[in-house]
Order: C-alpha cells, then structure tokens, then sequence
C-alpha cells in the first residue's frame, strides 16, 4: 500500500443553522437498564502512526496500518466522550480537546454537539474527567463554558490525577515535542478553573445509582474507568485505557501513556473483563460510536460493535 493512502475526510453540509450543518450524525445512545448512555463524536485528532506502537518495530507497524487502510506516517484518532443520564442526575464523562490547539482543527466539537442535541449544559449534575490529558479537560477550559455549568456542579476525578499534574512526569512518553507543554498548560487550566467543584476520589466512587469510576493507573497516574450497570446490564467506558490497535496487540504500547507497563497489564485485564462478563464496552480514542463487545482471539481479541439502531 502506498505510504500517501489519505484517510477519508468528512461530508458537511451548510443546510440549517451552523451547529445542525452536519450531515453525519455525531452522537449515538443506548440504554442499559435504566440507565442511557450517549456517546458523542468529539472530532478527529491527526496524530503520528508511531504514537501508537512505541516498543514495536516500523514494519509491523506499518503492517497493521497497511491492513487497515490507513496511512503510515499520520492517521485520523477519534475522540469520543459521553452523557450518562440515571434517575434525576445527567453525567458528563471527559469533554473533549476544546480550542486551544491550533493543530486540532477537526476537534472540539462536543459543546457544540451537546446543544445541538438540545443538551443544556446547566442541565449537567457531574463531570467524571477519566485523567487530565488535553483531549479530555480541554472542552471545560473554552471560554464560557464555565458559566454556563450549575455553579455546584461536581467534577470527580482521582486524587492521584490531581497530585500528578502539579508536577507531571513524561519520561516515560513518546511524544511529538509540542504536546507535553500543552498537556501541562490544559490541566493547569482546568485545575485552577475548577479548583472549587473538583471533588477528589482515591480508588472508586458512586456517582449516581448505577454509575461509579475507577482507577486503573496505567495511561496516566490517576486514569480512571466509568462502569454503568444497572438490570445485569453493563458498559464501561474506559477512557485511553484502550485504543483500536491494541485489540490485536494489546502489548504495543502508546507514546502518550506515562507508565506504559502498567498500561499493558491494565489494557488486558479490562479486555478479559469484558469479554468474559458480555459487557458492553466504550472508549475515547476507538472509532465512533466504539460500543460494542469483546471477544477473545487467541492471544489477542476481537471488538465486535453494535449494529446501530436507526
């Protein structure tokens, strides 16, 4: 395959007002139990191919992306989050890259999709923030959005994540020199903004009935997973704890992971959760609207998605 295979590019269209111009639907639900679950496309974040196979070698690497036909320099990573509603409490799960890095230009879209959706973002009870990368704080440091949040609205997220950005660590990481000043600049920003409404959490926490996070470590410090059960229905929503190459191997590691062994261990262990439980499973950076299931294959394993219900 050649090396200038170009990834396909989105179909707009200017019909209506600017925020429902979008010819392609962005967000996709369903309901476990009781409880309904909304991912939402935040936008499309080009990065280099190499970010996401750091132990590995630049033939097998272009292997894979070859069989997925997709470029071997750069390729398009989706960022997801996603909108929990159980009983009187609405939860926002991540936020999003917002608009502060000129280089994202196809992503931070998910305040413009949420009230698109007629999503008020007043409407909001709490924010789970998975970790304190840019890609996910990002959305809550646009100018205004503070504003339009309920003054007592409560962001959980990990002690640990906190305690890890006053002085954050990148000598594990692989990645594009840009980015680390950014990753600190975007969680300083969020952490003083919402230095008031940031409830810290050590291990798990319940967020509202049927809803609860968890830390895993591994990506970031403090990383953290969503679950949603409810009627013996499951989704867990892992945040970066799984990208879409780490099906296949689950052993390559990521440039944007802080401790990446422990991200290994901590990629196949929710794997082997998911596929030996039947649950559903959701992720930041898996192609939306990335819920599906997981299989086992051999040493590796199978993400099998949802038939979308139209």
């Amino acid at each position: 395959m050649s090396a200038t295979t170009r990834n396909t590019q989105p179909v707009t269209t200017p019909i209506g007002k600017e925020a429902a111009g979008e010819l392609v639907s962005s967000r996709y639900a369903v309901r476990i139990g009781d409880v309904d679950v909304v991912l939402i496309s935040d936008g499309i974040l080009p990065l280099p191919t190499s970010t996401m196979s750091t132990n590995v070698s630049e033939p097998d690497r272009n292997e894979w992306f070859d069989g997925r036909f997709l470029q071997r320099d750069m390729f398009d990573w989706a960022l997801n989050i996603a909108l929990v509603r159980s009983g009187d409490r609405l939860i926002l799960i991540d936020s999003g890259v917002g608009d502060g890095f000129e280089y994202f230009t196809r992503a931070g879209r998910s305040v413009m999709r949420l009230e698109s959706a007629g999503i008020d973002l007043g409407a909001i009870t709490d924010i789970v923030i998975t970790h304190m990368h840019m890609d996910h704080v990002g959305g809550l440091n646009v100018n205004g959005v503070k504003a339009k949040l309920r003054p007592d609205v409560r962001i959980h997220v990990a002690a640990a994540e906190v305690e890890f950005w006053k002085n954050p660590d990148f000598s594990q990481t692989v990645m594009p020199e840009t980015v680390p000043p950014a990753l600190r600049k975007a969680a300083d920003t969020f952490a003083k903004l919402y230095s008031e409404n940031i409830v810290q959490f050590d291990q798990t926490v319940n967020v509202a009935p049927g809803v609860s996070a968890r830390v895993t470590g591994g990506h970031t410090p403090g990383h953290c997973v969503v679950d949603v059960a409810s009627k013996g229905e499951k989704l867990t929503f892992v945040g970066d704890a799984i990208f879409e190459v780490g099906f296949d191997h689950p052993e390559w590691q990521n440039g944007f992971e802080h401790e990446p062994e422990v991200a290994t261990d901590v990629r196949i262990a929710l794997l082997n959760e998911a596929a030996e439980t039947g649950s559903l499973l959701a992720a930041a950076h898996v192609a939306f609207p990335s819920i599906g299931h997981i299989a086992k294959n051999g040493d590796a394993y199978r993400f099998v998605p949802v038939q979308w219900d139209y």
